[in-house]
């Protein structure tokens, strides 16, 4: 077998359509076709059931699929270890980053490493910090900057930036008029969540459990998965809500927005690789980015 028949292979099971694939490959139906017959013939296992007009995978197609993913990354991995062999950082960066730090922090950030090293080609994904990790974890990730703690002994953890938490409310809120509040005021109000996962969503309830208030104490009239949602839903209704101030900062200034005095505490900014996957050239360029901000 050939790593080209591994990839059609594989976007053929991703579309569940030989055309599809073939389009998404930039290659002819029929080259297409002939690579999944090939395969399927070399090695007498049937591979996908054509249904209709459509195509599905196998029992064995099932199974077969993650033993060729696997394959495909390890030739990738190869790939991207020798040209970062013959020189100054080059090839392919993969970054996946949690909410906050991608929108508020790390574009700026980016930006440097991009003047400074033009020859590299940089993707960032977002997501919450479990999925940035898992995707580091999984080698869809070369590295990940994250809001939250993670405790993954393969994963190397190193502090490269911070983040200051504020409490916010909108204008229907009886704490709109920015006056103190007491922690035995946190569950006297209803609260509008990070989903589970959300670097944020973990760092209020640390912050809880440190001003010995059980997090199932509070009212949750709703659990959204981003920062611009949790916002809208604060401004429109009589919730509360914790935030970094970075998300927040523009919509207090517009009065959109009120902050009560309760003081939140700063959290740190972590950087996430894979301790046994070799750190290239352009990771290495952007690690030191990273830490001189």
């Amino acid at each position: 077998m050939t790593l080209e028949q591994l990839r059609i292979f594989l976007a053929v099971a991703a579309q569940s359509h030989v055309t599809r694939a073939a389009e998404e490959l930039h290659l002819t139906q029929s080259s297409v076709s002939a690579a999944i017959a090939a395969l399927e013939e070399r090695h007498g296992v049937k591979l996908f059931n054509r249904v209709g007009r459509g195509i599905e995978l196998t029992e064995a197609g099932r199974l077969f699929a993650p033993h060729a993913e696997a394959v495909l990354e390890k030739a990738a991995a190869a790939t991207r270890l020798l040209k970062d062999l013959s020189g100054a950082p080059a090839g392919h960066l993969a970054i996946h980053a949690s909410q906050t730090v991608a929108s508020y922090w790390l574009p700026q950030r980016l930006i440097a490493y991009r003047e400074r090293h033009p020859q590299v080609d940089l993707t960032m994904h977002v997501g919450n910090t479990r999925a940035a990790a898992e995707a580091v974890l999984g080698g869809q990730a070369d590295l990940a900057v994250v809001e939250g703690r993670v405790d993954e002994p393969a994963l190397s953890v190193a502090r490269v930036g911070e983040d200051r938490l504020v409490l916010v409310v909108g204008r229907r809120h009886p704490w709109r008029q920015g006056q103190g509040i007491s922690p035995s005021d946190l569950v006297q109000t209803s609260w509008i969540h990070r989903e589970e996962g959300s670097g944020t969503r973990a760092a209020l309830e640390q912050e809880l459990l440190r001003l010995g208030i059980a997090p199932q104490a509070l009212t949750v009239a709703l659990e959204l998965p981003s920062n611009e949602a949790v916002i809208a839903a604060v401004e429109a209704s009589s919730s509360a809500a914790v935030l970094s101030f970075r998300a927040v900062e523009a919509h207090l200034a517009q009065g959109r927005l009120a902050m009560p005095d309760f003081p939140m505490p700063t959290r740190p900014f972590f950087l996430l690789m894979h301790r046994e996957r070799h750190v290239t050239r352009a990771m290495k360029a952007m690690v030191e980015v990273l830490v001189e901000a």
